[in-house]
């Protein structure tokens, strides 16, 4: 028997009293009769009050236990994605002037609580009318599932898509506010800054090398909290960032290659001004590019760098004294060793000055130069330029070299000119300044860095003068040799093709190259190197010999070159033509 109809029973008992009373009343047995009355009326208030505190008793249990359920609730959605962490600041990422990389930007995410959806088919069908790409198999399953508490169902919506899932009115959904990372440029810097999870943790690039400094530790216990935090400024500067870029992806598009990748370095610092690799993918929607856009190839593939290591070959030698520039070398026949056969593409069949083993870009000549240096001289040396070891730089993304386990006189000549060691794009150009700018080998940033704290870092490999004839040369292949592609008028640019056979299944391909190219400018006061690749071209700038570096490589560097030197500061200097440092030898 319910409160409610005991209560009714006692009100009818009452009743029924003054009834028999009024029937057989009489001066005595009214008078007994009103003594019980009283006495039953008595009773059923006691028992009426206790009622009462029985009810509100209940009340008060109900209610604690609605208070329990719900801290229960919230704790649970609370050990998934804590508000706090939800809502946690990354810092903006600026280029070098100031210009917003990456920054972070509110939204909300949507979630449901699956023990408080009364109809799971009919909330996955209307949310499906707002958004047409839900898995409607997994939203239902999650949604099926009475005893949980909490599920996200889609991570960081756009406010129409909020309004209208709002105005659909199904009960146990609801909105959480978060933070998401965005990328002004998309893909301008995509290997540079990388891109974050959606949890906004660093994935790639500089926006894992800022959590591996401490924000993903703080933000693990829960230190990290939504006020703006002091933004990174990098070395990029994005007006160059964008034309290497574009530089980059039209290489791609117009010689229908591979890949290609650039970079520009300031010689006297080590700052990387500008990077690009292409294929690339936009750090905004990270998982479109993820098949071929998600490596970077200037720092996380490595290549056989082809004829620009001639230019290592002769610094090496010129730096021990044993070579010359004033000496000549046979190269009027082909070398056979090992059972290999080393000859010249463009053969001159006859003996050749140092300088005009550069402008030739002859094979023999190198071999017959890396045979005075030696093997151990010579490992010593690409040692020092930082080519045989892992480069130390901010991005995760680096790969190590590759080369042959025993260096035997036939890995000696064919590394001298580029063919038996693989190194990346990026190091191969912090080696090519060093060529330039004195001799001294400085470790390449993505970090502002002064020439002051630069000259404290830097490691002096080759010497002053050795610098200096390492810059004529490339001034005089770039005036007079294959770098004659990447000569802009008004910049003395120096430089250095490489065309290097690719190997598949364990042999060079005579139809697959990887061009490389090295330039510096001005040639006669260097101040930034530029490093180009193409991968795998299918056609290229006939009048530079197509498909080779001269005709794919080169154009890339002349671009950017020729866009960005007057951003840069650099006056343009029209003459005669030629360089000062030509008349000086």
């Amino acid at each position: 028997m319910s409160f409610l109809s005991r209560i009714m029973v006692l009100k009818s008992q009452a009743h029924f009293s003054a009834g028999v009373y009024n029937r057989f009343g009489g001066p005595s047995a009214g008078v007994a009769i009103e003594g019980t009355r009283k006495k039953k009326s008595g009773q059923a208030k006691s028992r009426v009050g206790l009622l009462i505190l029985g009810f509100m008793g209940v009340y008060v249990v109900i209610g604690g236990r609605l208070v329990e359920y719900a801290m229960k609730d919230q704790e649970v959605v609370s050990s998934i994605l804590p508000p706090d962490r939800l809502m946690a600041s990354r810092p903006d990422i600026l280029d070098r002037n100031g210009e917003v990389l990456a920054t972070d930007i509110r939204t909300v995410s949507l979630f449901a609580e699956p023990n408080k959806i009364v109809d799971a088919d009919e909330a996955v069908e209307k949310l499906a009318t707002v958004l047409p790409e839900l898995d409607v198999r997994d939203t239902y399953k999650k949604l099926s599932v009475k005893s949980s508490h909490f599920a996200w169902l889609r991570r960081q919506l756009t406010p129409k898509q909020q309004s209208q899932i709002l105005a659909l009115g199904i009960p146990g959904i609801g909105f959480r506010p978060e933070k998401r990372r965005f990328y002004p440029g998309g893909s301008t810097a995509a290997h540079i800054l990388g891109y974050v999870n959606i949890d906004n943790r660093g994935v790639a690039g500089m926006e894992k090398y800022i959590d591996d400094q401490g924000l993903a530790d703080l933000a693990s216990v829960g230190m990290t909290s939504d006020q703006p935090l002091e933004p990174v400024r990098l070395s990029i500067d994005l007006r160059v960032q964008n034309i290497v870029r574009d530089a980059v992806v039209n290489a791609v598009n117009n010689f229908q290659s591979k890949g290609a990748g650039a970079a520009v370095i300031d010689v006297h610092t080590g700052e990387v001004l500008a990077m690009a690799s292409a294929p690339d993918f936009d750090p905004n929607e990270p998982q479109q590019g993820a098949k071929d856009g998600w490596l970077n190839r200037m720092t996380n593939g490595t290549f056989e760098m082809g004829s620009t290591f001639k230019t290592f070959s002769l610094a090496m030698a010129l730096d021990t004294g044993k070579v010359k520039m004033t000496d000549s070398f046979d190269a009027s026949k082909s070398i056979y060793i090992g059972g290999f056969t080393i000859h010249d593409f463009h053969g001159q069949r006859r003996w050749l000055t140092v300088p005009e083993i550069f402008q030739y870009s002859s094979n023999i000549g190198t071999a017959r130069v890396i045979d005075i240096v030696g093997i151990d001289a010579q490992k010593d040396y690409l040692t020092k330029f930082g080519l045989l070891t892992k480069m130390q730089t901010e991005l995760p993304e680096v790969k190590m070299p590759s080369q042959p386990r025993v260096w035997k006189k036939i890995n000696s000549i064919t590394i001298s000119f580029g063919h038996g060691v693989s190194t990346t794009a990026l190091q191969t150009g912090v080696a090519a300044a060093a060529l330039v700018n004195g001799g001294k080998l400085i470790e390449p940033t993505f970090l502002p860095r002064t020439r002051e704290q630069a000259d404290e870092i830097a490691t002096q490999v080759i010497k002053k003068t050795t610098s200096d004839e390492i810059r004529y040369l490339l001034d005089f292949n770039g005036y007079k040799g294959s770098g004659r592609v990447a000569r802009v008028p008004g910049f003395a640019v120096g430089s250095k093709t490489g065309t290097a056979d690719k190997v598949v299944n364990g042999r060079y391909s005579a139809t697959l190259n990887f061009n490389s190219f090295i330039a510096a400018f001005p040639i006669n006061d260097p101040k930034y190197a530029v490093i180009t690749f193409c991968d795998e071209p299918k056609t290229g700038e006939k009048q530079y010999g197509g498909t080779i570096s001269a005709g794919t490589a080169g154009p890339i560097a002349r671009e950017i070159i020729r866009r960005a030197a007057p951003i840069l500061g650099i006056e343009p200097k029209f003459g005669e033509g030629g360089s000062a440092l030509l008349v000086s030898y």
